[in-house]
């Protein structure tokens, strides 16, 4: 049986509705987002579906060698190929993505230097390598928004963790915990995320990683003072009284009230998560180089403002998201605010 939502959890949803503008943002991300993730069947240089000699292929997920459709060589069959279309055509049909490029695709049949302007071929235009803008700028949107979840993630479960212990166990462990965290929230973070990032060979879980340092103390001192107020309530007393273990007692009885206080600053770390991984791809400390990345497009319209369609394309879409994602956090803090907690009579 499905168990139905507390007044309260109810009570926060039509908060959340009822801020109309962070509502709305909601479900524009979410209709973004869910576009990037079939990046591949939306920009590509490989059809979804093709019919040849009476069998299909699906080369947007499986490769196939030139050999297969009457080529000469084992190598990868490249369907932008003249041959190669040709023999296709004349013995099936392709279906095409909207987009015929992928994020690391040039287009050679540009017939002027790059970056070009948008045309009909190239709807945003293409970047200095002959790449198309569109097809880059889908593909980076992706990695921008899965890097802030991620990163979002798992910042909370380490700053939550940490929170909980130094709030739950006070004394020394809590002294000491803070004298930690204001020498490390006091180092240079920039700075040493460039340091490390040219150290090492920068990737996606590097970079998460190295951000990974820095990040969860966003969360540790609301749940920090949360356990502080909680941890000598009487309800507590009594379980600790009762023989309960330190454990179940801060994940059963303590926890879900400092979740309440951490969930406002949920979305205000992943904003930073995606502002963080632009700076650092902007700098050129971020993903490998060729990657589809937001940092890197607005990098290519500094470098080109001849080409202005690139930095205004980079401009739009890292507003637009950041926009969209103070939005809802704006919504998620006055939902989850407790000076509009339940009305006067409504259950508990």
């Amino acid at each position: 049986m499905t168990r139905k939502l507390s007044p309260l959890t109810r009570h926060r949803l039509r908060m959340f509705r009822a801020n109309r503008r962070g509502f709305i943002s909601l479900w524009i991300f979410l209709a973004l987002f869910g576009i990037s993730l079939f990046a591949e069947l939306i920009a590509n240089d490989k059809p979804i579906l093709l019919k040849y000699n009476d069998n299909y292929y699906f080369p947007v997920f499986t490769t196939y060698s030139e050999k297969t459709f009457g080529g000469d060589f084992d190598a990868e069959a490249s369907y932008r190929d003249p041959f190669i279309m040709e023999r296709i055509n004349s013995n099936g049909w392709i279906v095409w993505p909207p987009i015929r490029y992928s994020y690391s695709t040039i287009n050679y049949d540009l017939g002027r230097p790059a970056p070009s302007p948008p045309t009909a071929n190239n709807w945003l235009g293409t970047d200095d390598q002959g790449r198309d803008v569109l097809a880059r700028l889908i593909y980076g949107f992706r990695i921008s928004v899965l890097f802030g979840l991620t990163l979002t993630i798992v910042s909370s479960i380490v700053g939550v963790m940490a929170g909980a212990v130094q709030g739950y166990f006070g004394g020394w462990t809590d002294l000491l915990f803070q004298r930690f965290i204001e020498i490390w929230s006091g180092l240079p973070e920039l700075f040493l995320l460039i340091i490390l990032a040219s150290i090492v060979t920068p990737n996606f879980g590097w970079l998460l990683g190295i951000l990974l340092l820095f990040s969860w103390m966003s969360l540790t001192h609301v749940v920090r003072a949360e356990f502080l107020r909680t941890r000598n309530f009487d309800y507590v007393k009594a379980a600790r009284a009762l023989g309960v273990s330190e454990m179940r007692i801060m994940l059963r009885h303590v926890l879900p009230n400092a979740l309440t206080s951490a969930m406002t600053m949920v979305p205000f770390l992943m904003s930073g998560g995606v502002t963080a991984l632009t700076t650092l791809d902007f700098l050129g400390f971020g993903l490998p180089p060729g990657s589809a990345s937001l940092g890197e497009l607005l990098l290519q319209g500094k470098s080109n403002l001849q080409a202005p369609w690139l930095g205004f394309t980079g401009f739009v879409t890292i507003g637009l998201l950041l926009v969209l994602i103070v939005f809802i956090s704006e919504a998620v803090r006055d939902a989850f605010d407790p000076r509009k907690g339940l009305p006067k009579g409504a259950a508990a």
